[in-house]
C-alpha cells in the first residue's frame, strides 16, 4: 500500500476508535408512551420568560401554542400583583392550560454534540433520549452517526413525527462512513459528499483529511447547502488547522483541537515528546493539556488575527468544556452524585481505566497532569469568552458517554462551565438555544420563544439565572428556614413540538432502568482499584 493509503487508513481507524463502531447499533427506541399533546391549543400560564435574545427576564406572561407552533406571547401582569383574568388569552373547552405561575421558561436546549448511546457503553437510545429530555434538551446534533446513518435517519424521522420520546435529531455523518475503501482523491471525496447528501444527512463530521481531499469535500458540501463540523485530530491538524479548514468552508469546530495550532508563533507542530504515541491515550490527552500554553497568548497580534478571521468567516465554536473536565479534576467527575442513580453498570465499566476504550486513559493520571489542564482551561476559556465578546458564535455541546460525563447532566455542566468562562447567565442561555439554532440553520424555527416558532420549552420552578444547578436532574441543595436540607429545582416540564413531558417522570424511568440493570448483574459502583462488597460484582473493568 502507498504511504497515503496507509495514512488514510490509520486516520479512519482512529476515527472509528473515537466513535467506537459505526456499524454497532444500539437497540431502537420504543414507541412513545410519554408526554401529552400536541394539543389543538395549549396555554402556558403566568410564567417568567427567559428568552435567548439577550433580553432580561419578563413576566408573568401567557404563551399560546396551537399544535406545535407559538401563536401568542403576552405579558399578563406585573410581579407581585394578582393577574387580571381579563388580560389573559381565552381558553375554550378542550384547550389545555398549564399553570406555571412562579416558574421560569426558556427555549428548548440544543446539544450540539450528542452521541446516541453506544454498544461499548451499554447505553440504549431510550436511556439516552430520556436523560436528554429530562434536562430540557429538545434538539441534538449527532456528530458521527455512530449507530449508522440509516439508523439515525430512521430515529430522526420518528422524532419529527413524535412517534418516539426523543429530541429532534440532526445527523452529521463521519466523512467516509460507508465507503468501501479510504477516500484517496478529491473526486472520490466529492462523490461521497454527494451520496451523503442524497441519503439525507444534515452535514458531515470530519476528523481530518489530506488537504486537497478535505478542501474538495468541504467545497462540495457547501455547494449542496449542508453544514460541517470537525474534531481536528492530531494526525492531520498540522496540515490543516482550524483557521485553514474554516477558510476552506468548514462551518463549526468541535472541542478546541486546531485552535492552538492556528495560534502557533514559534513552531508549526505541537511539541510532542520523542516517546509520544497517538494510539496511547494517556500520551494523547496528557500532551493535549500542554497545548494552549504553546500558542500565542491572549491579546497578542496572532491571537487577535486568528480570532478576527474566524469571526469574519461566521465560524461556530462548540467547545464542549465538560468532556475534558476530568482531566483537570478526575475525582470531581468520577464522584459526581448522579452516577449512583443514573449511570448504567456497563457505562461505569466503560469509564474505568483501560488501554483500549476511548477516553478511559487513566493509566497514571495525577496532580501534574491536572495542574497542566487547569492552565489549559484558563487560556481556552479566555479565547472562547473573547470570541463571544467580539461577536463570534459559541454554542453548547456535551459529547456525553465518555470520560465520566453522563447524558443530560453533562450538558448542564457545560452551561456552568460557560459561566465560568465569563459568560453572563443570559449569554449562557443564548449559547444553549439561539446560537445552537443558528449553527444548525434552524433559527427561523427554534432557539427563541417567538410567534411562529416551534413550541420547544424548558420550564423549571427555580430561577436558573441565579443558579444553573437547579437544571440538574438531581436538583440543587437548599437549606430552608427550618434549617432542613432539601433539594430544589430539576426541570419540571420539557416541551418539544408542543408535547408536554414530565421531566421528572422521564428521569424516574431512567433510575428504574439502572436499578433493573444493577439487580440483574448484582452490581454496585466501586471506584477503580477498590474491591466490591462480598457477593457484589465489581464496578471496575472486566
Amino acid at each position: 500500500m502507498t504511504r497515503f493509503y496507509v495514512r488514510s487508513l490509520l486516520l479512519l481507524q482512529c476515527s472509528l476508535l473515537i466513535v467506537h463502531s459505526l456499524t454497532a447499533q444500539v437497540a431502537k427506541s420504543p414507541a412513545r408512551h410519554e408526554g401529552e399533546g400536541p394539543f389543538g391549543k395549549l396555554i402556558i400560564r403566568g410564567v417568567t420568560l427567559v428568552n435567548s435574545t439577550g433580553a432580561p427576564p419578563v413576566g408573568p406572561v401567557d404563551i399560546v401554542v396551537e399544535k406545535n407552533k407559538i401563536t401568542q406571547v403576552k405579558q399578563v401582569g406585573y410581579p407581585g400583583v394578582p393577574i387580571d383574568p381579563k388580560s389573559r388569552p381565552k381558553a375554550n373547552a378542550g384547550d389545555k392550560e398549564l399553570n406555571c405561575e412562579g416558574m421560569y421558561l426558556m427555549p428548548g436546549f440544543v446539544d450540539m454534540h450528542g452521541h446516541i448511546g453506544g454498544q461499548a457503553q451499554g447505553a440504549s437510545a431510550e436511556y439516552v433520549f430520556k436523560l436528554w429530555l429530562g434536562h430540557g434538551i429538545t434538539t441534538v446534533r449527532d456528530p458521527s452517526c455512530g449507530n449508522g446513518l440509516d439508523w439515525v435517519l430512521e430515529h430522526r424521522a420518528k422524532s419529527e413525527r413524535n412517534e418516539i420520546t426523543a429530541p429532534r435529531i440532526k445527523a452529521y455523518t463521519v466523512f467516509g462512513q460507508g465507503s468501501k475503501e479510504p477516500i484517496s482523491t478529491p473526486e472520490q471525496a466529492r462523490a461521497w459528499v454527494q451520496l451523503n447528501a442524497k441519503r439525507g444527512a444534515d452535514g458531515i463530521k470530519f476528523f481530518g483529511a489530506e488537504p486537497n481531499i478535505f478542501k474538495a469535500a468541504l467545497e462540495e458540501n457547501k455547494k449542496l447547502g449542508l453544514r460541517s463540523a470537525c474534531h481536528h485530530a492530531q494526525l492531520e491538524v498540522a496540515r490543516m488547522n482550524a483557521l485553514a479548514t474554516a477558510k476552506a468552508g468548514l462551518t463549526s469546530l468541535e472541542h478546541w483541537y486546531g485552535l492552538p495550532e492556528a495560534l502557533f508563533e514559534d513552531k508549526t507542530v505541537q511539541n510532542y515528546p520523542v516517546t509520544y504515541n497517538y494510539s496511547n491515550e494517556q500520551n494523547r490527552f496528557e500532551e493535549a493539556g500542554n497545548l494552549w500554553q504553546q500558542a500565542a497568548q491572549p491579546g497578542t497580534a496572532r491571537w487577535n488575527k486568528v480570532m478576527d478571521e474566524l469571526i469574519a468567516l461566521d465560524f461556530t465554536l462548540d467547545p464542549t468544556f465538560n468532556i475534558y473536565e476530568a482531566n483537570r479534576e478526575l475525582m470531581l467527575a468520577r464522584r459526581a452524585e448522579w452516577h449512583d442513580d443514573y449511570t448504567m453498570p456497563s457505562l461505569w465499566r466503560f469509564y474505568g481505566p483501560s488501554r483500549i476504550s476511548h477516553g478511559s486513559y487513566w493509566q497514571s493520571w495525577g496532580t501534574e497532569q491536572e495542574v497542566a489542564w487547569k492552565k489549559n482551561y484558563q487560556l481556552w476559556m479566555a479565547f472562547i469568552n473573547d470570541y463571544k465578546n467580539r461577536g463570534g458564535r459559541v454554542t453548547a455541546g456535551s459529547d456525553s458517554g465518555f470520560i465520566y460525563q453522563l447524558y443530560g447532566f453533562a450538558y448542564i455542566r457545560e452551561l456552568e462551565l460557560l459561566r465560568e468562562a465569563g459568560f453572563h447567565p443570559l449569554e449562557v442561555i443564548r449559547a444553549a438555544t439561539l446560537k445552537g439554532a443558528e449553527a444548525l440553520g434552524m433559527d427561523d424555527q427554534i432557539g427563541s420563544v417567538e410567534v411562529g416558532k416551534l413550541a420547544d420549552f424548558v420550564i423549571v420552578d427555580q430561577n436558573p439565572l441565579a443558579n444553573l444547578k437547579v437544571l440538574y436532574g438531581t436538583g440543587a441543595i437548599h437549606l430552608n428556614e427550618k434549617n432542613e436540607v432539601e433539594r430544589v429545582g430539576g426541570v419540571t416540564y420539557t416541551v418539544k413540538d408542543g408535547i408536554v413531558y414530565d421531566a421528572k417522570k422521564l428521569l424516574a424511568d431512567v433510575r428504574q432502568m439502572v436499578i433493573d440493570a444493577k439487580q440483574k448483574e448484582n452490581f454496585e459502583i466501586t471506584q477503580p482499584g477498590v474491591a466490591p462488597k462480598p457477593g457484589k460484582v465489581s464496578g471496575g473493568k472486566n
